[in-house]
């Protein structure tokens, strides 16, 4: 449901989505700087407001920052564009895998290739390492990075300094990259 509030003279337009297994409340910014707001089922419409007012600052900079963000990297969206291209995104992913993991030599199960909305991989605790099919769009060093990322969870399961040590091992440049990651919208 599209809604507007008035934060700091300025009008924002979000979608509202409420949710019954929603804890908290959750904001989500795409590309082209679309707002999205997840809040849980029984949260009154007054605390929501008063939170985004709250928030004011951090959502207007970061839609702002949003707007400047491509568009998904392919205009295919949906589940025909997911069965289309989850197995190059496959293929790259365990190419890539074997690549970096002789380097790392962690243990890991399976290799998943996903239509998630919004994120571009995750490693389970089960050390399954689940992608988004939309890897393949990206530049190969950006894909890299994703890769590196979730194969380094095996070893951190966390974001500690450990962590990106981990991930620096192998792609020293990661701040610039992630950088860069977050500039490519995985679309709605």
């Amino acid at each position: 449901m599209k809604k507007y509030i008035e934060l700091r003279e300025q009008k924002v337009e979000y979608t509202l989505r409420r949710s019954a297994r929603a804890r908290r409340i959750r904001f989500a910014i795409y590309g082209g700087g679309e707002f999205v707001v997840t809040a849980p089922r029984d949260f009154s419409e007054f605390a929501l407001e008063n939170f985004m007012r709250e928030k004011a600052d951090w959502i207007l900079k970061k839609t702002k920052e949003f707007k400047s963000v491509k568009k998904p990297l392919s205009s295919e969206n949906g589940r025909h564009a997911y069965l289309t291209h989850r197995q190059t995104a496959l293929e790259l992913a365990r190419k890539r895998l074997e690549h970096y993991n002789n380097i790392y030599n962690f243990t890991f199960c399976k290799i998943r290739i996903k239509s998630q909305r919004t994120c571009w991989g995750s490693c389970s605790r089960r050390k399954n390492l689940n992608f988004n099919y939309k890897l393949a769009f990206l530049p190969v060093h950006v894909a890299d990075y994703v890769v590196v990322h979730e194969l380094c969870h095996l070893g951190e399961f966390n974001h500690s300094k450990n962590f990106w040590d981990l991930v620096a091992k192998t792609i020293p440049d990661y701040l610039n990259v992630r950088k860069e990651l977050r500039r490519h919208s995985l679309g709605v």
